[in-house]
């Protein structure tokens, strides 16, 4: 029977040994590569180390040092005198002596008006003076006549009496008359317009050949003083203690005015005066500030930003303002300890000065705190610090190798 079934190849039992055949192939196929054999396949996979999933991160240290203090307001340049020029008197213009936009002196001429109006009235003045000089002489003359008479008992006293009365009014018109003849040379002298302070001249409002009368309200140009200049700038009520305590220690404050952007610095100067009440509507004070502004940097009704220097705050805790964090525990810090991993420290902070801030409490010096790569953290999270050159550096605590786990089936390459 053994014989037909070999002989013969659709005998039953040979197809059940094909089968099984088969089946031994398909499980010896399956355990060449899944089962562990050393020196078949390819290498062994190190063990992946502890640190491997750590998230790469870039840290600082926290500093202790001394940091300035600022108190920052918004201002407007304010001259520290400004005034219109106007006519005193009225006539013609007939001759303009500044240059528009340029700086001018104090008692400097600007301006003349046409002056023969004053000049006729002042020969008229002086002409009535002369007149009742003159009878002021006769009327004293005739008084001391009548005295002698009066001695010698050829008239009556009534007559002296009134001769003495006329002298009087004689001597009223001739100080009516100088009065008046001091007003004219007061109007002529105002025919040339002088400048009353030092400053820069603005643009003439008035062209020569108009007719200016002393009441009009635009006036002639306007003069304000630029060197010094002042600002007017304000900071919340709460602030206010801050500077009158560094006041009273110390009155020159210095001061800083930057431009719109506040990046760059126009003019140095120092804190000139406080207002004496503090505005309801909004709770801010007033103060102005004086530079010398020799370049001419700033101009009146110019926007500044204006910095207020008080006393740095020394020996503090300092850190990047790129290492704080904002949420609903307030302002905070990822700290990273001796075992590479962090925890979510809650600051309170101080004042800023440029890419720092002060830490008063939650933070020692010499902490490292991260800087970059924030978005990831989470508190207790692994990390692995990234140096400034991009590599990464030495772990805080060396990651032992993964013993090899013989149980794992280990994959080999086909």
């Amino acid at each position: 029977m053994t014989n037909e079934s070999s002989q013969n190849p659709y005998h039953p039992d040979r197809h059940r040994k094909l089968r099984l055949a088969a089946l031994v192939v398909s499980l010896a196929t399956l355990t060449y590569f899944t089962a562990p054999s050393a020196g078949l396949g390819r290498k062994d996979q190190p063990a992946r180390r502890p640190g491997g999933s750590a998230i790469p991160v870039g840290t600082a240290a926290a500093l202790r040092g001394d940091i300035p203090v600022y108190l920052d307001g918004l201002g407007t340049v304010t001259p520290l005198q400004s005034v219109t020029v106007r006519s005193r008197v009225d006539g013609e213009l007939v001759a303009v002596h500044f240059s528009e936009g340029q700086p001018v002196k104090k008692g400097e001429l600007l301006a003349e008006i046409d002056p023969r109006p004053f000049q006729a009235q002042l020969a008229q003045a002086e002409g009535q003076l002369a007149r009742d000089q003159a009878l002021l002489e006769n009327s004293r003359a005739d008084l001391q006549r009548y005295q002698t008479l009066l001695q010698q008992d050829s008239i009556a006293s009534q007559q002296v009496t009134g001769q003495a009365a006329l002298v009087r009014q004689h001597q009223a018109a001739v100080a009516v008359d100088q009065g008046q003849i001091a007003a004219i040379k007061l109007q002529l002298s105002y025919c040339r317009i002088t400048a009353p302070v030092s400053g820069r001249a603005g643009l003439r409002l008035v062209d020569p050949g108009n007719i200016v009368r002393a009441n009009d309200a635009s006036g002639l140009v306007v003069i304000s003083q630029v060197q010094p200049i002042a600002a007017l700038f304000s900071l919340p009520e709460d602030k206010l203690p801050a500077v009158m305590t560094q006041l009273r220690a110390n009155p020159a404050v210095t001061t800083d005015a930057y431009d719109r952007s506040g990046s760059n610095r126009l003019a140095a100067g120092k804190l000139l005066a406080v207002d004496n009440q503090i505005d309801p509507a909004t709770g801010t004070v007033k103060l102005k500030a004086v530079f010398p502004n020799d370049d001419g940097a700033l101009f009146a009704n110019q926007f500044v930003n204006v910095r207020m220097n008080l006393e740095p705050l020394r020996g503090t805790t300092i850190i990047p303002t790129g290492a704080v964090q904002r949420g609903s525990p307030g302002d905070f810090a990822y700290v990273v300890d001796a075992e590479g991993k962090v925890r979510l420290q809650t600051l309170k902070l101080g004042p800023r000065d440029g890419e720092r801030v002060a830490v008063l409490e939650g933070l020692a010096a010499g902490e490292q705190v991260v800087v970059e790569g924030t978005d990831r953290l989470r508190d207790g999270a692994t990390v692995q610090v990234i140096a400034a050159d991009g590599k990464k550096e030495e772990p805080l605590v060396a990651a032992e190798p993964a013993a090899e786990d013989s149980s794992k089936p280990r994959r080999r390459r086909p």
